[in-house]
């Protein structure tokens, strides 16, 4: 539900708002952040400041047992499966499908991939509905690891930009290693140095 619903809302905002910024990747940033402040605003306004709480299923609720560690939550190697998992179909679907040669091809020369008889526009579509509706499973999954309350969004949203800006623009494999990199030192910051923990992610920055 949480895929579908920020699929289809990634699909509205695509049709009739970015698609007047194609190429224009500043822009899109700050219309995109823009926007997501507004709709958090109209958010809280609509459910209010509570913060929500929900538990992960009852079968991945426990303590797995490793070798080094001795032992482990057992959601959070879960969450590490089905995240990596969704990272290498992510990039067979890039790299190895009609679509995803389609959506390359428009990144790299959006003018010559409209003059080889491609929508452009549907493909972009298809792309922003993905990200959208991915950025939304993973917002459910996030939100029971931890808590659901305002002003979340904006701090996934800085982190999601450090990621992009370590990982490289257009490089799975570069966010993955970029989202690596950040979450182990964000986690070593909360551990040794909690006062200071967003230092070490700017200091990779």
């Amino acid at each position: 539900a949480g895929f579908a619903s920020a699929a289809l809302f990634g699909l509205v905002l695509q049709v009739t708002v970015f698609r007047f910024m194609q190429g224009q990747d500043l822009r899109q940033t700050l219309v995109t952040i823009a926007l997501s402040i507004m709709l958090a605003d109209v958010l809280l306004w609509i459910f209010g400041g509570e913060i929500y709480q929900f538990d992960p299923p009852r079968w991945i609720f426990g303590r797995t047992p490793l070798p080094l560690v001795q032992v482990y939550p057992t959601y959070r190697l879960v969450v590490l499966a089905i995240s990596a998992a969704i990272g290498v179909l992510l990039w067979l679907f890039l790299n190895r499908t009609r679509v995803g040669m389609m959506i390359r091809a428009g990144v790299d020369d959006r003018a010559m991939l409209a003059a080889a008889g491609v929508n452009v526009q549907a493909v972009f579509a298809i792309t922003f509905a993905i990200g959208a509706g991915l950025a939304g499973f993973a917002g459910v999954v996030g939100g029971t690891a931890l808590s659901i309350a305002p002003g979340e969004d904006t701090r996934y949203q800085l982190a999601s930009l450090v990621v992009v800006i370590v990982g490289g623009m257009g490089s799975v494999v570069g966010a993955a290693i970029g989202a690596a990199l950040i979450g182990v030192a964000e986690q070593f910051g909360l551990a040794y140095a909690p006062t200071y923990s967003v230092v070490f992610t700017f200091v990779i920055l």
